[in-house]
């Protein structure tokens, strides 16, 4: 299976598959390495990269970027997991600046990688703010962003952020993380029965990361950053990229709240010139777990539409 140069494929026999290769992005030396996965095509005519949410981690995200990809015979995709939030990658900062400077030099490998090919950067909760980051420092390379439950505006002024935000202050990350070193016995059957409608491999993906304390440190830690610096809305972004921008949004979502407003009314009088999706009933920001189909189908779409 083709893997760009700047990927090193996980060889282990956990991570065998046909149809993506998991692998490892070395960064630049500042930053360290982060954990991929990659879907290859032989001759791309559109390059993705795909930004999670927090938890940061691409395997959440496998069900709905495999969707994707198998609706479209010319797409390759790079999923870039954060930096600090897997054990398989040594991260030496990951602090909120760290993962869109991460970001940003995934894309520019792929951009030397595969020159003149369209790119698209999707992204997933705060991954949509990241995503927005990437445009902004590549304007010339980013065709279009594709912000999914976007998180981009006061996530502290939103129902979760209120009621989680003490959990990410300091020092709750270091004394939460800590703690999870005494559940570890019983973590799997906490797992199965809080979250039973779960598939296996999405559980699975959630034990690992509870398995690891400083996984936990750097995803709480993140949060509290992202409570702090992700705070006015960037109008002037939404103006200058308004042609670019596909939104998806939850009919009810407790990390954006009524923030939703907030954007919808940051485009009048001209909408339209933003796709913007309100989301079926019953489909949740944590998207990935139970309903990829739909959000892929949506992703689809759009890229016909351009």
């Amino acid at each position: 299976m083709d893997v760009p140069s700047f990927l090193q494929p996980q060889t282990d026999s956990q991570y065998a598959n046909s149809v993506y290769v998991h692998s490892i992005f070395q960064h630049s030396k500042a930053l360290g390495v982060s954990k991929t996965i990659w879907w290859p095509s032989a001759d791309p005519s559109t390059v993705v990269l795909f930004i999670p949410g927090n938890p940061g981690l691409s395997e959440f995200y496998i069900p709905f970027l495999s969707a994707l990809y198998h609706q479209s015979n010319s797409l390759c995709i790079l999923a870039q997991s954060h930096l600090g939030h897997t054990e398989e990658a040594t991260a030496f900062i990951h602090n909120l600046a760290a993962q869109v400077s991460a970001a940003i030099e995934g894309l520019d490998a792929l951009k030397q990688t595969y020159p003149g090919k369209k790119f698209i950067v999707i992204g997933h909760s705060v991954g949509s703010w990241i995503a927005s980051q990437v445009l902004k420092a590549r304007p010339s390379e980013v065709h279009s962003v594709f912000l999914l439950f976007p998180t981009i505006t006061n996530i502290l002024d939103t129902p979760n952020g209120r009621s989680l935000s003490w959990a990410f202050r300091p020092p709750f990350p270091y004394i939460i993380s800590k703690f999870s070193l005494l559940l570890r016995p019983i973590f799997s059957r906490i797992l199965s029965v809080l979250f039973s409608e779960w598939p296996k491999a999405q559980l699975a993906v959630l034990l690992r990361l509870l398995h690891s304390s400083s996984c936990i440190e750097a995803c709480l830690s993140m949060a509290h950053e992202e409570m702090n610096t992700i705070r006015e809305l960037d109008v002037k972004f939404l103006e200058t990229y308004r042609h670019r921008i596909h939104m998806y949004f939850a009919e009810t979502d407790g990390w954006v709240g009524n923030n939703k407003d907030v954007i919808l009314r940051s485009f009048n009088p001209d909408r339209d010139s933003v796709k913007i999706v309100h989301g079926d009933h019953g489909i949740p920001h944590a998207f990935c777990i139970n309903h990829s189909q739909e959000l892929a189908d949506q992703c689809i779409h759009w890229m016909l539409q351009q």
